[in-house]
């Protein structure tokens, strides 16, 4: 916890919005705040589950997209690398020295396999997925132009209906294809069922997930009866990892927002029917709002707008005030509804964003708090890099 930015020559309130040592009444708003005790508690608590369960863990960076945070899962937790979705979000990995990095997505335009291949440059183990045999060809030629070895994952589509292939035999050929080129080896199968993570109950995520798996060992059993049995079988998230952990199929899992939880996973149920949020996981990311106004006597206004958070998932849920809702945002202000006037101009409220993963994406920090001071701030690391 103690690697630092370097701070000089920046100004709290315009180039960030805390240093370490600051009270956290100090903190200007609205900002990303993590509660450091509770990430702490929960990487330590997925790394038990892993190692009890002898399973990979790829920590998902396209949630934190932060060095420091997944130094972090791997330091505590015993990650092995990350995952990421774009090529220069895994950049930002490879040149900080992550050793084992996982583009859990396809790469298709030239300049982009171009600098994919490159990767391994930095020491770096890259994996790619692939779902169209014509990829094979781009990516080995790729390989080939900059000496590097790219190893890939036959994508299968197991229930989202987005990226991968549907079939033993289609899977079949395109590891085949991988098997045979110059500069790629293939490594094993990414079977991710994103469609699942945020079923409400554990009874409709293990009805899809019965589905998927039944397609994997399909799979699996293909491309072992023709000499590739995959090496990886990788996938799992927040809201499944407890079955593909116990599948007996799978190896790797590449949980994310675990970590920090947000509002909308906070509300699935575990299997005994309580909240994951109560049961499994706390929240430990937050946007710091303050109240800016409280003209109308029954609802107060804060900071924290739609340039601050993603609402696709829902509004964001005021953390420890059952008295207080948060009930509409616009460009810069957010609307909370307090019947009995009890918040003040000036104080402050920590939210419980809607979705973790693109409402970290807007902003440049993370503020770490710890016994009520500023015990750290993290550049959010790949902010921005999507492409």
């Amino acid at each position: 916890m103690k690697r630092q930015a370097d701070f000089t020559d920046l100004e709290v309130g315009y180039d960030v919005p805390a240093l370490p040592g600051m009270s956290t009444d100090e903190i200007q708003t609205p900002c990303l705040i993590i509660d450091l005790d509770a990430l702490e508690r929960n990487i330590r608590k997925m790394g038990e589950y892993i190692r009890i369960h002898n399973m990979r863990h790829r920590a998902h960076a396209k949630m934190h997209k932060s060095v420091d945070i997944l130094r972090l899962q791997q330091e505590l937790g015993g990650a092995c690398g990350v995952c990421c979705q774009k090529v220069s979000e895994a950049e930002v990995f490879a040149r900080a020295n992550i050793e084992d990095i996982l583009i859990s997505n396809q790469v298709r335009e030239a300049r982009k396999i171009d600098r994919l291949a490159s990767l391994p440059k930095y020491g770096s183990r890259v994996t790619v997925c692939v779902d169209d045999i014509a990829n094979v060809a781009e990516l080995a030629q790729a390989a080939q132009r900059n000496g590097a070895v790219l190893e890939c994952l036959v994508e299968i589509d197991c229930g989202a209906g987005r990226c991968g292939v549907a079939t033993t035999s289609a899977a079949i050929e395109i590891a085949k294809a991988i098997d045979g080129a110059s500069g790629l080896k293939f490594a094993g199968l990414q079977a991710y069922q994103g469609a699942l993570q945020h079923l409400a109950t554990y009874e409709e995520r293990k009805s899809k997930f019965d589905v998927a798996v039944a397609l994997v060992r399909e799979m699996i059993d293909g491309l072992t009866k023709v000499g590739l049995p995959p090496g990886l079988v990788s996938g799992g998230g927040t809201g499944s990892y407890y079955f593909e952990s116990t599948s007996g199929v799978y190896n790797e899992l590449q949980c994310g927002s675990y970590a920090f939880m947000d509002a909308d996973y906070g509300r699935i149920l575990d299997k005994s029917g309580n909240r994951i949020d109560e049961s499994k996981w706390e929240n430990a990311l937050f946007i710091l709002t303050s109240v800016m106004s409280h003209a109308k006597s029954d609802k107060a206004i804060c900071d924290a707008g739609l340039k601050v958070q993603s609402v696709d998932s829902g509004l964001p849920v005021i953390f420890g005030r059952a008295d207080l809702k948060f009930v509409r945002c616009s460009d810069e202000h957010g609307v909370i509804e307090d019947p009995n006037g009890l918040l003040k101009i000036n104080e402050k409220l920590r939210l419980v964003p809607g979705h973790c993963d693109p409402t970290c994406n807007m902003h440049d920090w993370y503020v770490g708090v710890r016994n009520g001071k500023v015990e750290t701030v993290w550049p959010v690391s790949a902010r921005g890099k999507a492409f």
